[in-house]
């Protein structure tokens, strides 16, 4: 039962009508507020000079940021976000960071304005401190935002904001993230907005109360005075742009940016089909010593020109893996903006007023004060940003004009693991903390027509990068034995999902003491990177410690270890949402998720495979045993042994599931190719009674389209999770009590996969409603 504390609804924050906000403002606050129809017409010209002059000053905050921070989180990894707004907080635009870091910077806006416009007051060259995720502007206590109002001839004419991930901000645990937090007072403190600066000075009261709580408050501190300087380099620029053009000029081209993105992508909703998709993903142990798995589930329903996602049903707060409202909201914008708005400028204030959201209160995508929300960003958030993109990618995916902007759910989440200790290298004694950012490099999704991108990065995070190892090396006393792709990780389908990677780490020779670990990571037992359209999932995340290794690899190593199996010592596998050790004869070994394959892996081209396995994507075994691709022993493609091990895996399929008959190999039909697809393998066809979904490779009617009735026709397999292939490595008992099974539904005709999932064994069938179509 959730714990109420008393007066914490004071501390949320929610869009609301402008018209409502202004009333709450202080009305000592005098806004700059412009009536387009009554201005002065800005010309085509004018608007794209200011426009993308906005751009370039958001771009330009991050590197002043970069040059300042001297944390790696920033300088190396790029987790770190800007953004203009209007005065009432209207995203105009954001910088191509992390996107998640600016879904709630304009609810951290809105509260402020009606609670700090009052008292102490909201004035010329103030700026405020927040890193409160319920109130918003960052997804947990690690995010901190900079809001800075920015003034014009005595009037409130904008904002900017400087957001980043603070490495340690006290708390129990070092890097602030506690995997056995019973809730936020488990955790680092929450802070609402703090007036941080006054009249352009630091207040240094208010500075040395931030650091004070920090681990590492040099660092803390000098992120601090680095987003300042952001914003108000920016603001600089934005008033010489104002002295340029004048005002009310810039302030047009602000509000017809965001309502031109609006219009662009309410036109593009438009042109795709109405009816509603559905999802369901899940967060594995809600904390340290936890054995259990929690729903979220997601119906979007897309009606003419608007969205609306329905997060209903899904599980309620525990543990540590919930997030707040901002945060759910954040997980909707990381998600739509690179796949629906990739071909429109990011003017977030104008796309997030074209969705709306339905959730319960007290759910872990939705939850209360004073819930554990540490891993909200890389939890529930994330989570939920992946099923709002797996029923984005249905949705585009039934209509031709847009499959090219599909795309099969990239690396999942991310692998959280905190390093720290004391660094006694060259008789120093210095403490750190180092959340191991080599997991940037996660692969992409796979998409209709091409293949994934390779350890390409992060979707939500478009410029995220991972660190120069040797950058690593030398800010921590630790010593990489290998960072490489990783064979087989890609999620096999018809176009290949791209693959992930590992790392292995062991301490300095100069270190004689244990260092402490804490991981959190989601996608070990339920993958979170699944596939569409019979495409398999990207492999599972595994975190290891080996524990006492051979010394060769510690010191004097000629060679780069060729795997795991080559160090030698005892294996630990690492939980979900724990904490372990590293001692000076020890190994961590992470390996981070890939991308999601797009389409049955039995259809791939047998020359792609081929070309896989010369390339080390792919190996031999899952060639075989996954594409059913026969090689011979020079590698070339044997065709007739391949045809007949793709006819043989079709007959296990249907052995499998029950059927008796051997099917056809899957071969696509002419006269079916132009009609109406869901995906790569359905298509509906036009009957006096409503559409009928048939198989577009053999031809076989399998049932009524609406309200996703056919699925119950689809011949179904559920076996052993290693079925999605060679990367699914460690029994799901490892880590949860449910029964965990690789899910398959064919068509019953030709035994073509058209959905593939490691899921709960009581996991739902897929019942979307394409109801502009029935």
């Amino acid at each position: 039962m959730t714990s109420r504390i008393p007066g914490a609804d004071e501390f949320t924050s929610r869009p609301m009508p402008r018209e409502e906000l202004l009333r709450q403002i202080s009305p000592t606050l005098p806004l700059h507020q412009v009536d387009e129809s009554r201005s002065e017409p800005v010309d085509a010209l004018t608007y794209e000079v200011v426009r993308h002059r906005l751009w370039a000053i958001t771009q330009e905050m991050g590197e002043t940021l970069r040059r300042m921070s001297g944390s790696h989180v920033v300088t190396e990894s790029n987790d770190f976000n800007f953004s203009i707004c209007d005065e009432l907080g209207e995203q105009v635009q954001v910088g191509t960071f992390n996107i998640g870091l600016i879904g709630s910077m304009d609810l951290a806006i809105v509260w402020t304005l009606r609670n700090r416009s009052d008292n102490p007051g909201i004035a010329e060259g103030d700026m405020f401190l927040c890193n409160d995720p319920w109130i918003g502007g960052g997804l947990h206590q690690n995010d901190a935002a900079i809001l800075a109002p920015i003034f014009h001839e005595g009037k409130l004419f904008g904002w900017t904001t400087a957001i980043a991930h603070q490495v340690d901000l006290g708390g129990p645990r070092p890097g602030s993230f506690s995997p056995s937090a019973q809730d936020v007072f488990g955790e680092a403190a929450p802070t609402p907005p703090l007036k941080v600066v006054r009249g352009g000075v630091l207040q240094r009261d208010v500075a040395e109360a931030w650091v004070r709580r920090s681990r590492l408050p040099h660092l803390v501190g000098l992120d601090l005075r680095a987003k300042i300087a952001a914003n108000k380099n920016a603001a600089e620029q934005i008033l010489r742009l104002i002295t340029k053009y004048g005002a009310d000029t810039v302030k047009v081209v602000m509000r017809r940016m965001m309502d031109d993105a609006e219009r662009r992508l309410r036109a593009k909703l438009e042109t795709l089909p109405d009816g509603t998709w559905t999802a369901v993903g899940y967060q594995e142990q809600s904390q340290t010593g936890d054995r259990g798995l929690y729903a979220i589930k997601v119906a979007m329903t897309k009606q003419g020109d608007r969205l609306v996602f329905d997060f209903r049903g899904t599980a309620g707060q525990t543990g540590i893996i919930n997030c707040p409202y901002p945060g759910l909201r954040a997980g909707i914008v990381f998600t739509m903006l690179p796949l629906l708005a990739g071909d429109i400028p990011w003017a977030a204030g104008g796309l997030m007023r074209c969705f709306e959201i339905v959730t319960d209160e007290d759910t872990i995508t939705n939850a209360s004060f004073p819930a554990a929300v540490g891993k909200g960003p890389f939890g529930p958030a994330w989570g939920a940003g992946n099923l709002v993109a797996e029923v984005l990618a249905k949705m585009l995916d039934a209509e031709p004009d847009h499959r090219t902007d599909v795309q099969s759910i990239c690396n999942g989440t991310t692998d959280l693991c905190v390093v720290s200790g004391v660094d006694v290298r060259g008789g120093g004694s210095k403490g750190f903390v180092s959340p191991v950012f080599d997991v940037m490099a996660g692969g992409y999704g796979a998409q209709v027509y091409h293949d994934g991108v390779d350890t390409g990065g992060r979707l939500i995070i478009p410029a995220a990068r991972a660190p120069d190892v040797e950058m690593t090396e030398y800010l921590y006393p630790l010593v990489a034995l290998w960072r490489r792709e990783q064979t087989d990780s890609g999620g096999p389908g018809r176009q290949r999902g791209g693959m992930s990677g590992s790392v292995c780490y062991v301490q300095h020779p100069d270190q004689q003491g244990t260092m402490s670990l804490v991981v959190s990571g989601t996608g070990k037992v339920a993958n979170q990177n699944v596939g569409l359209a019979g495409g398999y999932p990207g492999n599972s995340q595994l975190d290891l410690v080996v524990r006492g290794i051979d010394l060769p690899q510690l010191a004097d190593a000629a060679t780069i270890p060729g795997g795991l199996d080559e160090l030698g010592g005892e294996v630990e596998v690492l939980p979900c949402e724990g904490e372990s050790t590293l001692g000076p004869g020890d190994a961590l070994y992470l390996h981070w998720q890939a991308g999601g394959g797009y389409g049955d892996p039995l259809l791939r081209p047998a020359e792609s495979v081929g070309d896989d396995v010369l390339q080390v994507r792919v190996s031999a075994a899952a060639a075989r045993d996954v594409y059913g691709v026969v090689l011979g022993e020079d590698g070339e493609v044997d065709p007739a042994a391949t045809d007949g091990l793709r006819q043989e895996l079709r007959t296990r399929r249907a052995s499998g599931a029950g059927l008796s008959s051997t099917p056809p190999m899957a071969i696509s039909t002419p006269e079916l190719e132009e009609a109406r697809r869901l995906d790569d393998n359905l298509v509906v066809l036009d009957s006096p009674h409503g559409g009928t979904v048939a198989c577009v490779h053999c031809g076989t009617e399998i049932g009524p389209l609406a309200g996703g009735e056919f699925v119950a026709a689809l011949a179904r397999r559920e076996s052993a999770p290693t079925e999605a292939g060679p990367h699914i490595w460690h029994d799901p008992s490892e880590y949860v009590d449910a029964e965990i099974v690789f899910r398959q539904l064919f068509c019953p005709g030709c035994l073509t996969a058209v959905h593939s999932r490691v899921v709960p064994v009581d996991h739902p069938l897929p019942a979307d409603d394409y109801r502009s179509w029935a």
